[in-house]
């Protein structure tokens, strides 16, 4: 059994339960209520989850779609190059869609994802991320509904990781030792 890293706390669970919710509401009140949901995998699961439970709870009936989208690898910095690893199943054509991102920080992946459904004819796309970094923008890009923002800090928990482990945290932290 691998030992764990010690991780310090940056955004507690109650912080998160709050902000989800509070977003939920923002999202509910500016999209469809049948709108389409597309996660993008593996980072986001943990909020994606949270987010439509919480969506629910402010009357929305959204449909959801994954998309499994790469850059990382099992680094703590991005390829630069963004690729499907696992497209979505269902078409987005004529949809209003929210794509939903565990952390904005270069902008590639969506960049890459939003403007792929772009293409594939979605009525309308915005983006909902649980975390932003502004200062680590490669694209011009911008979130229409931000959870936090954080400092350039490599974080992980509640979904987040680093080489597939620390996703389970119930906080988002940083990796101290």
């Amino acid at each position: 059994m691998t030992e764990r890293a010690k991780t310090e706390v940056l955004i507690s669970q109650h912080q998160i339960a709050v902000r989800v919710a509070t977003l939920a509401n923002e999202i509910a009140a500016a999209l469809p209520k049948d709108m389409t949901i597309v996660s993008l995998l593996r980072g986001s699961f943990v909020f994606t989850a949270d987010l439509i439970r919480a969506l629910h709870a402010a009357g929305a009936q959204p449909q959801v779609e994954f998309m499994t989208l790469a850059s990382y690898g099992r680094g703590t910095t991005s390829s630069g190059t963004v690729e499907i690893v696992r497209d979505m199943t269902e078409s987005v054509e004529g949809r209003d869609v929210l794509i939903v991102d565990d952390i904005l920080e270069s902008g590639r992946t969506l960049t890459f994802a939003r403007d792929l459904i772009t293409g594939r004819g979605a009525k309308s796309v915005r983006i909902a991320v649980l975390l932003e970094k502004p200062g680590k923008r490669a694209v011009e890009i911008d979130a229409d509904f931000v959870g936090f923002v954080v400092e350039d800090k490599f974080v992980v928990g509640y979904g987040l990781d680093y080489a597939n482990r620390y996703r389970e945290l119930p906080f988002i932290g940083v990796i101290t030792a």
